[in-house]
């Protein structure tokens, strides 16, 4: 790693030359290819406050009234429609803060909606954000979200808020910033203070350019004024699209290097039931309990103003919420997300898609959980950064043995990525180290490049390869993928995908996610979408075809095909509705089993209809209902997914998910129904006192799962946690003798963190 380190500093101090090239470029008014620039791209002067701001959220103090409010339009539902709300919304800054501030009028105050206090949590509120570019990379930014209680939520952005290489969005990365709110009889008043080290920032000639947009949503109308004025086309999450942001420009600000040391105490018990066979009598059930007391300590420092050092020792995440179980109806494992706080800080900087949304050359979770097993974690370190136009990552981990099972690990993962010929254009590469005290070593390595040529269209080209100590690999193509796609990325007009891809068999990336090995796939979508006019009661239509084909390597027969024409409609109100086709082909070498159900090795052809409804997510009550019926394998399957949720009051948020699938194999005389359900209950006093509660039962594994948390929060790093899990058998007999106990394992945990700031 201390190899990998001085490569870093290397090509870190090459790409610095090159980024100031590429801003330098950018803040005279050109644009990658040198075209005229449209006017966000002209950065515009952020003002320094000429005065103090008392942070209370009434917005009067003098220093706010010498600022001049930003332009506001509607982006929805109606592209550049008048606004309905009147919106004043000021952004100045001092030598260590920038601040927001906004006057949000309301015709109804009545109707301004509050209906959360809860941390992170989007319940369908009235809300004010703030999206910064603060690396000006035209990739990734920084979202900052309030509602008129002052509830918190912030998040991060990245590949340019595009949904090609995975969610784009990452709603688990925590901050330190501060929002104080006020409400009256006209409306609701609001004034963000967020620190630069927070932001991270590169300063050219006492100069840091960035980039802005800034929203207000009324909830009630399904309305989104922005600042700047953003074109829809560019699909889900164009309002949040860091290349199309306003450049704004800063002068005269202080380089902060705040130093947290967060030190975390742990206390609790686990109780888990073995079975134990005396010398005489029968066997049976025995719960003992496993006492747990630790401590460790989190440090968090920023040398420069675009370098984050994490520094972790005796790591635990008891407080993370459990993952959202879920129902495998394929032969291929399922992908959970990471959660963890000490992953997030641009997390972005580590992403190196290898294909679909999921694969991935590398995946946190593979640190720490191991089958779903909690590892313990030593400590580790990582460090991410912008140097000029170079991103850079580094991360190095130590897990412990376990009883003989599991060695103890070192894991560690370098990660650059440079601009080249425009702010839109990449070339990197990864390096991943997965090695064990016993010799178990893996080695991956990648390299990547997204370009876009011109206009909307994108090339994205990757190639990785695995070293692993107990395969011999046949060669570079056996342990190697490849993957490229082209694409036209908009969502008003044409739009079109093509992608090709080939995994090797010995391609083993033992710190990422791979779906399938040995395979070459290809495939795509075209779509076509129309936004409609003012008075009609639809936002868009779009109808769109999505193709998926893998072949075996060893013998170029087809193993999976997929085409699916789907028809979309969008309401101004919000909600959508979806029909489709399903279109399959499975080529299956050997039987595998669903549900206690197997579906034998041959060749089958199946199809299915499905529709999908998505209430709007402003609504008090809203959520997603899905039903799907047709054919499966040779048989066929009915399901339906219910997941409603409703906000009773501001302080408690329902939350309820049901899926059920029914697999009759009449052939074969075999028929199984499969259920999953969850019950979430979130509630908040007020933004510093919550519970929250997740309750599941899968009866694949005939088992009732919960989740409690407790939290204080007395503020950003400083933390209270309860948390309870237990697991509930809910088939005891199962064939048994004895039977199974009614609890399956309990875990009662106790943490305090205290962040300390210098």
């Amino acid at each position: 790693m201390i190899r990998l380190a001085v490569v870093v500093l290397g090509l870190a101090w090459c790409g610095a030359a090159t980024g100031g090239r590429l801003l330098a470029q950018e803040s005279n008014g050109t644009n990658g290819d040198g075209a005229a620039a449209p006017a966000r791209t002209v950065p515009m002067e952020v003002p320094r406050l000429q005065g103090p701001i008392t942070l209370d959220g009434r917005v009067d103090e003098p220093a706010w009234e010498a600022v001049p409010p930003l332009e506001m339009s509607m982006y929805s539902p109606v592209y550049l429609g008048v606004l309905t709300e009147a919106t004043e919304v000021r952004i100045g800054h001092d030598d260590q803060f920038l601040y927001v501030s906004g006057r949000l009028w309301e015709s109804e105050p009545e109707e301004i909606r509050t209906n959360t206090f809860y941390r992170d949590q989007y319940s369908g509120d009235d809300l004010l954000a703030v999206i910064i570019d603060s690396y000006n990379d035209y990739e990734t930014a920084v979202w900052f979200v309030t509602n008129p209680a002052g509830a918190r939520q912030d998040r991060t952005v990245s590949n340019d808020a595009q949904f090609t290489g995975g969610m784009p969005m990452n709603a688990d990365w925590n901050a330190h910033w501060d929002v104080v709110t006020q409400q009256d009889a006209e409306g609701w008043y609001v004034e963000f203070r967020i620190p630069f080290s927070t932001l991270g920032f590169q300063a050219v000639d006492d100069a840091v350019t960035m980039g802005l947009i800034v929203y207000r949503f009324v909830a009630r109308k399904n309305e989104r004024q922005l600042f700047p004025a953003i074109d829809p086309k560019w699909g889900g999450l164009g309002f949040a699209k860091p290349s199309q942001a306003q450049r704004i420009v800063l002068r005269g600000v202080r380089e902060s290097k705040p130093f947290y040391v967060t030190p975390y105490s742990l206390g609790g018990v686990r109780q888990v039931p073995e079975l134990r066979a005396p010398v005489s009598g029968p066997a049976g059930w025995v719960t003992e309990s496993d006492p747990t007391r630790e401590v460790g300590v989190d440090l968090k420092y920023s040398p420069t103003s675009n370098l984050a050092l994490d520094l972790t020792v005796n790591t635990d995440f008891a407080q993370v919420e459990a993952d959202d179980q879920q129902i495998n109806l394929t032969r291929f494992p399922l992908f959970f997300p990471e959660k963890r706080q000490f992953f997030q800080e641009r997390a972005s900087t580590f992403d190196f898609n290898t294909g679909g949304f999921t694969n991935r050359l590398f995946h946190s979770r593979r640190i720490g959980l191991d089958g779903g097993e909690i590892v313990r974690i030593y400590g580790g370190v990582r460090a991410v950064g912008r140097i000029g136009g170079t991103d850079i990552g580094l991360l190095t981990m130590q897990t412990a043995s376990q009883d003989g099972i599991r060695p103890s690990e070192n894991m560690g993962v370098l990660r650059l990525r440079q601009q080249v010929f425009n702010p839109y254009s990449t070339v990197g590469a990864m390096v991943t180290t997965r090695l064990g005290e016993t010799g178990q070593n893996n080695v991956a390595y990648g390299l990547d490049a997204v370009i876009r040529p011109l206009g909307d269209e994108y090339i994205t080209l990757r190639w990785a390869q695995t070293f692993d100590e107990v395969i011999d690999e046949g060669g570079a193509l056996d342990a190697g993928l490849i993957h490229a796609r082209w694409e036209r990325i908009q969502d008003d007009g044409l739009s079109y995908r093509g992608q090709y891809g080939r995994v090797g068999n010995d391609y083993l990336p033992r710190l990422g996610f791979q779906s399938r090995n040995d395979v070459t796939s290809y495939g795509g979508q075209v779509q076509y979408k129309r936004f409609n006019e003012a008075d009609s009661p639809l936002r868009s239509t779009a109808v769109r075809i999505n193709t998926e084909h893998f072949h075996r390597n060893a013998d170029g027969r087809a193993e999976s095909r997929l085409i699916s024409p789907e028809y979309e409609i969008e309401f101004k109100g919000g909600a959508q509705l979806t029909a489709g086709l399903n279109y399959n082909y499975e080529s299956l070498l050997a039987p595998f089993s669903i549900a206690r159900v197997s579906v034998p090795a041959g060749e089958y052809w199946f199809h299915e209809g499905n529709v999908r409804l998505m209430l709007a997510r402003s609504d008090n009550f809203r959520g997603e209902f899905s039903a799907a019926a047709g054919r499966f394998y040779d048989g066929t399957r009915l399901g339906a997914a219910l997941n409603p949720t409703w906000n009773a009051s501001r302080h408690l948020e329902l939350g309820a998910g049901y899926e059920i699938n029914r697999l009759n194999f009449d052939e074969r005389g075999e028929t199984t129904t499969v259920h999953l359900a969850r019950l979430k209950v979130q509630v908040a006093l007020n933004t510093r006192f919550s519970l929250s509660s997740l309750a599941q039962f899968a009866s694949t594994d005939d088992l009732t799962t919960f989740n409690v948390r407790f939290r204080y929060h007395f503020r950003e790093g400083t933390d209270l946690w309860f948390v309870y899990n237990e697991g509930l058998n809910t088939d005891r007999a199962n064939g048994l003798d004895p039977r199974l106990p009614l609890s399956a394992g309990r875990t009662l945990m106790v943490k305090y963190s205290h962040a300390l700031i210098w």
